[in-house]
Formats: C-alpha cells, sequence, structure tokens
C-alpha cells in the first residue's frame, strides 16, 4: 500500500515539475513579447534602463504665424548621473554655458536619473553654437539636444480639444497600427479630429543601461532613440491667431460672461481667428461645471439674428423693398397691439434697424405661401444652417470634419406647422424651434461681408510635415450647392446692417462711436428658462467691420442670462477697440 503511495507522490512531484518547467519555458522562450499583454523582453531591458524622454511623439499646434500653441521646443543640456562617478571635462562645459561648474556638480548630485540642466527654475536655453560645441565634445552622458515642454499657458481650448491615455479606444480606432506604451487619444476639437494625423509613431528619449545595482554599464554609450519615420511627427498649423486670441478671452472674463463667447472670422480666409467658450475649461479636470462643451458650435435660440434670413429672401425673391411699410406697432399675429414696442408704420429699413417683429412675422408668412422651404433655401445660401464647419474629403474619409462637436441646426421641427400663421410667425422671428449655431452667425455675417459667397468656415489651414512639407491643405469648401444671392440683394442686406447701428433708433446705436465703423444685427431669444431673477434669455450681436473694408466678422452672445444684465454689447465693443488697436500696431 504505501509503495503506491509512494508512487503516486513521486508523479504528483513529477507533474509539478514539468508544469514549471512549461511555464519557465513560456516565460522565456514562447511568449516573451505577449505575455498577458506584457513584452517581458522589453519590460526587462526598462529594468536596466534609464531614460529621458526628449518628445513624446504626438503632433503639436500652431497658430496662423507659426507660434506654438501646445508645445514648445528648448535647446536643453541633458546630463546623465553617472557623470559623478566618472571623470570628465566638466570645466569646458561651465565654461560653454557660462555657469560656475559647482552648479553643475550640485545639480548632478541631486539627479536620480537623466536631468535636464536648469537656471533659476527654467531649462537653460542654449544658442545654436553652443549646442555645437557641446555636442562636438562627444562627451558620454553631456548631450544637447531640442527637448520637449508643454506650454503653461492653455491656448483656445475649446477649439484645439483635449487629449487622455486611453489604449482601449485607441484598439479600437487602430486597430491595425502599433501603439507606444505612452500615446493618449485625442477627445475632442481638433486634438480629436486630427488624431490620426498627430497620433505618435514612438517616442524621442535619450536612454543608457545599468546594472543590476544601477551602476553604468561601460561600453554601452548613452543612446537616442527616435521614431523610424523622419516624416513626423507632424504639425497642425491651424487659422488661429494666438495674440488675439489671448485678447478675445480676457475681454470675455473682464466683463463676466459666464455662458457663451464668441467667434471671430477672418472674412478673406473664412477662417477662425479667436473663438472663446464659457464656462472655461480646466485642463486637469475638463468635463468640470460642463467646461468641456464649446458653447460656439451647437445650435441655440438666435432670436432676432434670423431676422437677416427672411430679409434676404423677401428681397431676392421680389417681396418687398425698403420702401414697403409695416404696422410695427402690431404684435406677430398683425391684431393685438405691442404696448412695449409701438414704432407705428415703418419702411424695411427702420423694421430691420429696430427689429420690428410684425414686420418680419408679416415677411415669413408671405414667403412660405410663395416658397414653402424658402426660410431653409436662404439660411443656406447664407452659411448658416445646417452646419457652417469645414467638412471634406481626407484621403479615404469622406467626411472629414474640423469641428467634431459641431451639430445640424434646425428651422422646423414639424413641417405642418408651416401651414399654422402663428407658428410660421414665431420662426420668421428666431423663435420657436429655430436653433442656429454662434459659428453659423459668425459665417452669415462673413458671407454677407464678402459679396454673398458662402464658405464652410476653417480652423486648420494645413498639416505640415516635420520637415516642413505640407502633408495635406485645407482649401475653401462652397458652404452649400444653392444659387448665390443677387448682388443686389447683398448690398440692400449691407445696407440694412449698417443701418442698424446708423440709425437713430438702431438696435447696435451703441457701436456708432467704435473706430471701425460696424454694420450687424441684435438678437434677443427668448429661452422659455426662468431662475430668481425672472425670465432668461440669450443675447447676441453679430456684425462685420471695417464696412468699407470688411476684415472681420464677430459674433458675441450670452446664453441663459437675465435681460437687462447682459454684457454681449460691451464684449463685441471692447473686442472691435482691442483689433483696431492690433491692426494699427501691426501697420507700424
Amino acid at each position: 500500500m504505501w509503495k503506491k503511495r509512494t508512487l503516486a507522490m513521486l508523479a504528483l512531484i513529477q507533474f509539478g515539475l514539468l508544469l514549471l518547467i512549461g511555464r519557465l519555458a513560456q516565460l522565456q522562450l514562447i511568449d516573451t513579447e505577449s505575455f498577458s499583454n506584457h513584452n517581458l523582453i522589453a519590460e526587462s531591458v526598462a529594468q536596466r534602463t534609464q531614460e529621458l524622454m526628449i518628445d513624446d511623439g504626438r503632433g503639436s499646434f500652431v497658430d496662423r504665424n507659426g507660434k506654438p500653441l501646445t508645445k514648445r521646443y528648448v535647446p536643453s543640456l541633458v546630463l546623465f548621473p553617472f557623470l559623478n562617478t566618472v571623470t570628465w571635462p566638466i570645466e569646458q562645459v561651465a565654461r560653454i554655458i557660462d555657469v560656475p561648474e559647482e552648479e553643475i556638480r550640485r545639480q548632478l548630485e541631486r539627479a536620480n536619473g537623466p536631468f535636464v540642466f536648469e537656471q533659476d527654475g527654467e531649462p537653460l536655453a542654449l544658442s545654436e553654437r553652443q549646442m555645437k560645441q557641446i555636442n562636438d565634445l562627444r562627451i558620454p552622458g553631456v548631450l544637447a539636444v531640442n527637448k520637449q515642454y508643454a506650454l503653461e499657458t492653455v491656448y483656445a481650448p475649446h477649439v484645439l480639444g483635449f487629449t487622455r491615455p486611453d489604449r482601449e479606444l485607441l484598439r479600437q480606432r487602430y486597430p491595425k497600427r502599433p501603439i507606444p506604451p505612452r500615446a493618449e487619444a485625442g477627445i475632442q476639437g481638433l486634438e480629436k479630429a486630427f488624431d490620426e494625423f498627430l497620433l505618435a509613431d514612438d517616442e524621442t528619449k535619450l536612454l543608457y543601461h545599468v546594472d543590476a545595482e544601477g551602476r553604468p554599464l561601460f561600453g554601452l554609450d548613452v543612446k537616442y532613440s527616435e521614431p523610424g519615420n523622419p516624416f513626423y511627427p507632424v504639425t497642425v498649423q491651424t487659422t488661429l491667431d494666438r495674440d488675439i486670441q489671448q485678447e478675445m478671452e480676457r475681454i470675455v472674463d473682464r466683463y463676466g460672461l459666464k455662458k457663451g463667447g464668441l467667434v471671430l472670422l477672418d472674412i478673406d480666409t473664412n477662417s477662425v481667428l479667436a473663438l472663446v467658450s464659457r464656462p472655461n475649461m480646466d485642463p486637469r479636470d475638463p468635463y468640470k461645471n460642463r467646461g468641456a462643451e464649446n458653447q460656439m458650435v451647437p445650435p441655440h435660440i438666435p432670436g432676432s439674428i434670423f431676422k437677416t434670413v427672411i430679409a434676404a429672401a423677401a428681397l431676392d425673391e421680389g417681396l418687398a423693398s425698403f420702401k414697403t411699410m409695416f404696422d410695427c406697432s402690431k404684435k406677430i399675429d398683425g391684431i393685438t397691439r405691442d404696448k412695449e414696442h409701438d414704432y407705428g408704420m415703418l419702411d424695411l429699413t427702420d423694421s430691420f434697424a429696430v427689429s420690428c417683429n410684425n414686420a418680419f412675422a408679416t415677411l415669413g408668412k408671405k414667403l412660405i405661401q410663395h416658397d414653402s422651404d424658402a426660410f431653409e433655401t436662404y439660411a443656406e445660401k447664407l452659411g448658416l444652417y445646417p452646419m457652417a464647419g469645414w467638412e471634406g474629403t481626407v484621403y479615404r474619409e469622406e467626411q472629414f470634419r474640423q469641428f467634431p462637436e459641431e451639430r445640424k441646426g434646425t428651422i422646423w421641427h414639424d413641417r405642418h406647422d408651416k401651414q399654422v400663421p402663428l407658428a410660421v410667425a414665431q420662426t420668421a422671428i428666431g423663435q420657436k424651434d429655430v436653433r442656429v449655431s454662434p459659428l453659423g452667425v459668425a459665417n452669415m455675417m462673413a458671407t454677407i461681408a464678402r459679396g454673398g459667397e458662402a464658405l464652410k468656415v476653417r480652423a486648420v489651414d494645413q498639416v505640415l510635415y516635420k520637415n516642413g512639407t505640407t502633408l495635406f491643405s485645407f482649401s475653401p469648401e462652397p458652404a452649400t450647392n444653392q444659387e448665390p444671392l443677387a448682388p443686389k440683394t447683398v448690398q440692400q442686406l449691407q445696407q440694412l446692417l449698417r443701418g442698424v447701428v446708423t440709425k437713430e433708433e438702431g438696435t447696435g446705436r451703441r457701436f456708432r462711436s467704435l473706430p471701425y465703423a460696424v454694420a450687424g444685427k441684435s438678437g434677443t431669444a427668448e429661452t422659455g428658462k426662468t431662475d430668481d431673477e425672472g425670465e432668461l434669455i440669450n443675447k447676441w450681436f453679430a456684425g462685420y467691420f471695417p464696412v468699407d473694408r470688411p476684415k472681420y466678422a464677430l459674433v458675441v452672445v450670452e446664453l441663459d442670462r437675465p435681460n437687462g444684465r447682459t454684457v454681449t454689447n460691451d464684449v463685441f465693443a471692447a473686442a472691435v477697440e482691442t483689433l483696431y488697436a492690433y491692426d494699427k500696431n501691426e501697420q507700424g
């Protein structure tokens, strides 16, 4: 009996040893590069390697003038701690960078790994001459490199968006592409839209190998590890102007605009110079207080801003002229007296200037009887609707969008409303179901200022290879297949928008004294929301300037704000004054 037990025990021990040997073979011979999603060879090497990342490999953003928006590169001196244990010409390096030898030794003694030499808490920026002199010494562990740093200032966070480490998301997006260990995914804004361009191929690192006790393995010099593709990482050149963007953000915050923001377009190129959204985004916690939402690209209730579309349609279709008279003592039903806004009988130019509701309710009803799709058609002709951002074919992607969070606007939720006079009247004054984005409103103003040519709005001009050559260029794209407005209609719209500012009772008369002559339209939209202070409104002003040589289209909107306490006009005026001063300074 005991012999059987002994044999069974020996068999179990032998089986256990076989399992152990098989496991060791799996670890060391078979699955060394894929064991439990780990590359054991790479991790073994990593345990014997000290490294300093020079560039994370993800592409970066610059403004239209080439100024960095996300990263900067500083010519830096990198030192490795094993220098403490060897004899090297420290005095030569100290002489080249003009610092005491003792300071170099002090920073080396504190170092636990490779580091960038600092002065006054900042990386010591080297000149090209200093970099060459240092690298010509060929001292192991002493190198001059262009080191990547994140910018301290966060520019245009709602345009650029943000990234986060998310390997699972990256695997879903790019199942056939190798993903570097520390790669990040673009989650929102341009970081998301251009993620496939920006995604790192690999990191650029300086590294050296050590023995089991952390001592350098001499005979192995410091290695420079970089991606195999010399054309990456890329640079995305945006249409933003970094200096103007900063000024616009200061203005919005100076006047305490809590929800809303502004969009500033360059009319000639139909591109975003600045975009500010509030609440602001905290890069450390983007979703805090809904700060990640870009309020300039989703649709909002426009109110009287939409009357610009009705005026364009009525003039272009020959249903009204400047001499057409309207009873501006009545509400939109054409019957009830408007005691709050009793302007009497006014022609079209004065009706537009004072934003007479009954005038545009009347025109809206005539338009729907004439053409049931007139509102949509003319909103599209003006570049306002359904979307305004650049969309087109980029390599294999046919619907590439520069504004991934932009959503389609609406004019009608129910087509049967076109048969209901009151619903038509409410829609004609930008209420009921009308929703358009601030980006679209800015585009409408740019279209009118430019002479009627509607284009998609760009935020990116081109993507550049590492060597500066162009990988892809974003050419202007038509915003619609519709026939453009007649030149006469465009001129009439320009006159109407100018009258809003110049006429005595115009809703934009506040802007008469600005250094640039402004044309534009105001809007006050009822939201149906209330708080302790009463009804909340959306307050808009959108326009272009200077009138004689249109250069900028600007929209400012404050959302969900108590009536009478809005700062929209203050922000618009300050923005115009700032741009005037900016242009004067640029001209010398």
